[in-house]
């Protein structure tokens, strides 16, 4: 295929070049310049490659596309047009990228000669292609983000996906748009969180431009009407990030009660149990670098890249990192629960679903893992563990099997041949409610009888399903029949203690995400990277550039 595009190619630049086609009458030394761009796209067919400057070129499919449509000639010729480029690369670095990604030294150069009247034909050429590819890495990052998260996460099935128009007739748009900035700029995130996001960078860094925040010293908790010496150093750190206005002044050692409300607002911000008390975490968190803050930011600004993009009108969302979940109708919130997520060794997964059904009063079959880890131990400790759980042993058809009559002290979970199913009451793991996803992690939402957990700010505590708080409101908003389906038809089924399936008249989308940070009108949230994600991303996030191709593209990308 290969030599074919090569052979194709040469005979598409002879009959240009006789014909001296071109959709601007170019100058000679423009035609010279284009000359060149030929014979560097023409190096590309031969070897797959091209290196401008010192400067790997990316997109060696669709720049070869793009400029065989223009017939090799110069897509640069406005100096406000390079300009304007110059400015949306450095200005990337508000948005958590990387200018040095988008040949930002290069093009600074080139540009430097271009403007002084030093460019040659072959420099000229160049930089043209480098302006090119400079944009599509931009747009392709500002689409997309920098970071592809399957690399990451094998779970990751969201797609990454080009839809719509040709990239090369979107790539000449924006070259040719009264606007390149505001072109490209409607390529990316349109969800509000994004530009607020924006703007708590750009506070943080401020922030640390200015020295950061003072450290607080480690020490004994600190209570209201209590005195230490750290008062003083707390007020400081807490006026820096705004959670305490400290207009008036205050007894530097006093723990007083304007202190435990700035106290009990920075704990709210940071995920933190709001007991108004400056313990071990709530000191840990203060101390916690405005660099990492920054970079904190910057990780969730390429996560909210990552799911931007054609994403349904209503959803349910769960923010596993948040432990809350959300149905979203736009931009508002139609619904909120707390809920509970898998412990850091047994993780919620990142994926994408539809959720299609309810069931009311639900059975819990065991899962092996559940077994061997968690029940089984427990049996061996307790004959009557079964009982008092409301489980029974059945086989593989669904027939129950005399518990008294298996050795469980000999029993492993690979010599068992059975499984344990906890019939539905207020006990099961499962709550009275649950609602299905199907998905090869078995994972999905359900009530649950553990509700003291709800009180907690941390909530990791499930095998990897998501407990809800307020199961029954989910159930009345998802299945939106109030005549069949009102909150006191839902009692009636759950009392009936009958297992009750309900396919949803419209089925709904479901994403399992992770957030470490949110903005919303009143604050900025940061919250625990509860399963050590953050790192990977932000590790990416800062390697050198890499194009990864989306799942779609046209046919001529392949070849």
């Amino acid at each position: 295929m290969l030599n074919t595009r090569l052979v194709l190619f040469r005979v598409v630049l002879l009959l240009a070049l006789a014909a001296a086609v071109s959709p601007v009458l170019a100058t000679p030394s423009e035609t010279l310049a284009e000359n060149q761009l030929c014979e560097r796209i023409e190096l590309i067919f031969e070897t797959g490659q091209l290196v401008v400057g010192g400067n790997a070129i990316s997109a060696i499919h669709l720049i070869p596309e793009f400029y065989d449509r223009r017939n090799y000639s110069l897509a640069w010729r406005s100096e406000s047009n390079m300009n304007e480029l110059m400015s949306m690369i450095e200005a990337s670095w508000e948005d958590g990228l990387t200018p040095a990604d988008y040949h930002q030294e290069s093009l600074g150069r080139m540009l430097d000669d271009y403007r002084a009247g030093k460019m040659t034909p072959c420099n000229r050429a160049d930089m043209d292609i480098l302006l090119t590819d400079a944009l599509i890495r931009l747009g392709y990052h500002y689409i997309y983000g920098k970071v592809n998260p399957g690399s990451l996460d094998s779970d990751w099935n969201l797609a990454r996906e080009i839809s719509g128009k040709d990239p090369v007739e979107v790539l000449q748009e924006a070259i040719d748009a009264d606007s390149l900035a505001l072109y490209v700029g409607g390529l990316g995130p349109d969800i509000p969180m994004y530009g607020k996001l924006r703007e708590a960078l750009a506070e943080y860094r401020q922030i640390e431009a200015g020295g950061g925040w003072p450290a607080v010293p480690m020490g004994p908790a600190l209570k209201p009407g209590m005195r230490d010496e750290r008062i003083a150093t707390i007020r400081a750190r807490l006026r820096v990030t705004g959670d305490i206005a400290d207009t008036v002044s205050h007894d530097p050692t006093l723990y007083d009660e304007d202190l435990e409300q700035a106290i009990s607002r920075f704990q709210k911000r940071h995920a933190l149990d709001v007991d108004g008390v400056v313990g071990k975490s709530t000191l840990a968190a203060m101390n916690i670098p405005a660099a990492e803050r920054i970079d904190q930011i910057r990780v969730n600004l390429e996560r909210i890249r990552w799911i931007s993009h054609n994403l349904p009108n209503r959803l349910l969302v769960t923010d596993i990192a948040g432990f809350r979940a959300e149905i979203l109708e736009g931009d508002l919130v139609a619904w909120e629960s707390a809920v509970q997520v898998g412990k850091p060794y047994r993780k919620t997964p990142v994926f994408r679903d539809t959720l299609k059904y309810i069931v009311f009063n639900p059975t819990w079959t065991v899962p092996p893992t559940i077994f061997a880890k968690d029940i089984l131990p427990k049996i061996k400790q307790d004959p009557e563990f079964l009982k008092k759980k409301n489980m029974r042993v059945i086989d593989r058809d669904g027939n129950n099997v005399d518990a008294g009559t298996i050795d469980w002290s000999a029993t492993t979970r690979r010599n068992f041949p059975f499984m344990i199913r906890q019939d539905p009451g207020p006990d099961n793991a499962l709550g009275r409610v649950k609602f299905m996803f199907p998905n090869k992690h078995a994972v999905y939402l359900h009530d649950t009888p553990h509700q003291s957990g709800f009180g907690r700010a941390a909530r990791a505590f499930s095998s990897g399903c998501i407990r809800v708080q307020k199961p029954f409101e989910l159930a009345e908003i998802l299945l939106n029949d109030p005549e069949n389906w009102s909150l006191e038809k839902i009692r009636q089924v759950i009392d009936s203690k009958k297992t009750t399936t309900v396919h949803l008249q419209e089925p709904i989308p479901v994403y399992l995400l992770y957030w470490t940070v949110a903005i919303n009108e009143e604050m900025l949230y940061f919250k625990p990277d509860v399963y050590s994600r953050d790192g990977k991303v932000l590790a990416a996030l800062n390697g050198s550039f890499r194009l990864e191709v989306p799942e779609k593209m046209p046919e001529w990308f392949k070849n």
